[in-house]
């Protein structure tokens, strides 16, 4: 089974064959991160692996969460690579190793979250433990991007801990100054561009706007994204005049989220997105969520008509036409930020 799997995984990028001016030479994609980025690391056991997730491409789940392909697949198409290789298959052998390699995890963090898994400095250290392992050349590095997506499972996670609006300053100060170092550490080992992208607005998915402001998105939860990007440019700011180059990138992943919705906090719907707040696959009621089954494996979730009209697949991953529109709001900083 598992080699079954892994076939469906290198099939993949070959099916994606998106028209593109391959990325700044650039050949090999290390990424660090969450659900946003991970293409298949969390056990058997992750929803991401289970039905109705990947179910428009490519029609089965791949443990993408999301009905297909996530933020990676794009950035490694538009570097004309395969989507690197997940951590977990790393044994697979040297030839599904040529263009990187995947460490993210679903739900992890910078700090530990809600979830047993990895988290970024973890992360780093299996990374390091590839390194050791000389699966990756001085040279290899030289020619590659590090993809970092982190830090909205650490804000679930300080919430769910009762942490307090008041207090929420110092936790984003110790949050950046822990993701900082960890960037320079990546940077350090050899690698030649670090993109880490901003967090998206948090009061526009799903799962907070329909608790709080639903149609429209929660003030205090894009508030929070707002101040933690901030801190994050200023941040990345910083260590680029430390390396007295452009080595660090924040991806503007807010603005684009609210550019692909085109959608402004309190009017939503204008975009080719009929109602991009409101989910594709939910629960019958409160009590599922998407790819849930009762005891006699019964589905208990609902799947939208049309994928391609909506946003957002579940309470918090965009759909694959999602992730389409937030790459292509991106797109034409990419070569700019990493020529």
């Amino acid at each position: 089974m598992e080699k079954l799997i892994f076939s469906l995984f290198l099939a993949l990028p070959l099916i994606f064959t998106e028209a593109h001016v391959p990325g700044g030479g650039f050949t090999k994609l290390f990424v660090f991160g969450d659900s946003y980025v991970d293409t298949g690391n969390g056990g058997r056991q992750a929803t991401s692996w289970k039905k109705p997730y990947g179910i428009t491409f490519p029609r089965k789940p791949t443990g993408r969460y999301s009905d297909g392909r996530v933020f990676t697949d794009y950035i490694a198409s538009w570097m004309g690579i395969r989507s690197p290789i997940p951590y977990r298959w790393r044994k697979m052998g040297k030839k599904v190793q040529g263009h990187g390699m995947n460490f993210a995890y679903g739900g992890t963090g910078v700090f530990d979250t809600l979830v047993k898994a990895p988290n970024m400095t973890t992360q780093i250290n299996l990374f390091q433990q590839v390194l050791e392992e000389k699966l990756y050349t001085k040279r290899d590095l030289k020619s590659s991007i590090a993809l970092v997506s982190l830090a909205g499972n650490d804000y679930a996670a300080y919430l769910a801990g009762n942490g307090t609006i008041k207090s929420l300053p110092a936790f984003t100060t110790s949050l950046i100054r822990r993701l900082s170092l960890n960037l320079k550490h990546i940077h350090c080992m050899g690698v030649r561009k670090v993109a880490v992208m901003a967090i998206e607005p948090l009061g526009c998915l799903p799962q907070v706007s329909a608790f709080t402001s639903y149609p429209n998105c929660s003030v205090t939860g894009n508030s929070i994204a707002k101040f933690h990007n901030q801190i994050l440019e200023k941040s990345v700011q910083k260590l680029n005049k430390e390396t007295k180059d452009s080595v660090y990138i924040k991806l503007d992943i807010y603005s684009a989220f609210m550019a692909a919705m085109k959608s402004q906090e309190h009017h939503p719907g204008t975009s080719k997105f009929k109602d991009p707040l409101k989910q594709c696959c939910r629960g019958v009621n409160s009590a599922y969520s998407c790819g849930d089954v009762d005891k006699n494996g019964a589905y208990k979730y609902v799947v939208c008509k049309k994928t391609n009209s909506a946003f957002f697949w579940d309470g918090v991953h965009p759909t694959q036409a999602g992730w389409d529109a937030v790459f292509s709001a991106l797109k034409s900083s990419l070569h700019i930020l990493l020529g």
